[in-house]
């Protein structure tokens, strides 16, 4: 068992990792792929999009990073097989439900591996999907990446390991593996030293795919961040996400009350990842939880906050507090909230 000593500012980043996240999929359901129309004062939690959600609901996106974020509050290592093996039984579990919002590949491989799979059974039927489709790099191993963070946060190297093994469930394609692993050091890195660095990750890459995600990343920061639509691609996914943080400015005191706090750079930049349009849900999960991991919980609006709730039937206050195991590394049960 492992446990790790925080700060009082580092657990807030810690939760802000996991909310950010939701907050930035519910925030995002409504737009999906041209749903509705974001108005001039910003997006806001209107519900509907493809899965006819609730306002405030969260998507595929939260509910399969709850999977990951409920092994990772009993604090065991997710790199474990037995670990693994409850990760792919609670995306069964989930998938049972029949959701109304569920990507294609995503919905193949669970499909496939059979109605108890195991981690190996998720795994070589990702790999088999790979091997007939030549490109399975979309974002659905991406988007649910936050958790991993949490787990090991006394580790850069587990936690680019579990990473890859976790996206590699169901997403086999090399360059999904790599896009979490950046995602979740970058996450680990906000939370324990309340910074954005998303090349912190790129040494546990090798070299030819730290030259790639080089040159993908400073593209990115190029902009604008209304050039990466194709972000059903987990490349592109994670450029628009990382434009969006980097094309939209840090208030400095400039404004009226919390509009003019450092912090309030986490809507306004999830205001930027919707705007791009396409997969909104997703790229604004994305976003949301390396924006969370930077400014914490503390910045996610509190109206939003009340909002958020999904699978299996719980709200933000419980990703609060199984967030708090996770990143503390306590083994407690994480199932005593549903």
């Amino acid at each position: 068992m492992r446990a790790v000593r925080l700060t009082t500012a580092q657990l807030d980043r810690a939760w802000g990792a996991v909310l950010g996240s939701a907050v930035g999929d519910a925030l995002g359901a409504g737009y999906e792929f041209g749903s509705a129309t974001v108005g001039s004062g910003g997006p806001a939690m209107i519900g509907g999009g493809l899965g006819g959600f609730a306002p405030g609901e969260w998507t595929d996106d939260t509910s399969m990073a709850v999977a990951i974020l409920e092994v990772a509050a009993s604090g065991v290592d997710l790199r474990d097989e037995s670990s693994l093996d409850r990760i792919a039984s609670g995306f069964r579990a989930w998938f049972d439900t029949h959701p109304p919002d569920i990507g294609v590949q995503t919905r193949r491989v669970l499909a496939d591996a059979g109605p108890e799979p195991t981690a190996a059974k998720l795994t070589a039927a990702a790999y088999d999907l790979h091997v007939r489709m030549g490109r399975t790099a979309g974002n659905g191993g991406l988007m649910r990446t936050s958790p991993v963070a949490l787990a090991h946060l006394d580790d850069d190297a587990a936690t680019a390991e579990a990473a890859r093994r976790i996206g590699e469930l169901t997403h086999f394609d090399p360059r999904s593996g790599e896009a979490c692993t950046l995602w979740s050091l970058a996450i680990r890195h906000a939370i324990l030293h309340a910074e954005f660095d998303i090349r912190s990750g790129l040494a546990q890459l090798d070299v030819e795919s730290a030259a790639y995600w080089t040159e993908r990343l400073d593209e990115a920061e190029v902009g604008p961040a209304s050039r990466f639509t194709n972000n059903g691609w987990v490349v592109e996914a994670l450029q628009a996400a990382w434009s969006a943080i980097v094309h939209t400015p840090v208030p400095h005191g400039a404004g009226d009350g919390d509009a003019g706090m450092p912090c309030a750079h986490l809507p306004a930049a999830l205001s930027t990842a919707i705007g791009i349009g396409h997969d909104t849900d997703t790229v604004a999960a994305i976003a949301g939880a390396l924006l969370g991991a930077r400014w914490g919980a503390s910045a996610v609006p509190a109206h939003w906050r009340r909002m958020l709730h999904g699978y299996p039937g719980i709200n933000g206050e419980r990703l609060v507090e199984l967030a708090t195991l996770a990143a503390r590394g306590e083994s407690r049960s994480a199932t005593g909230g549903r």
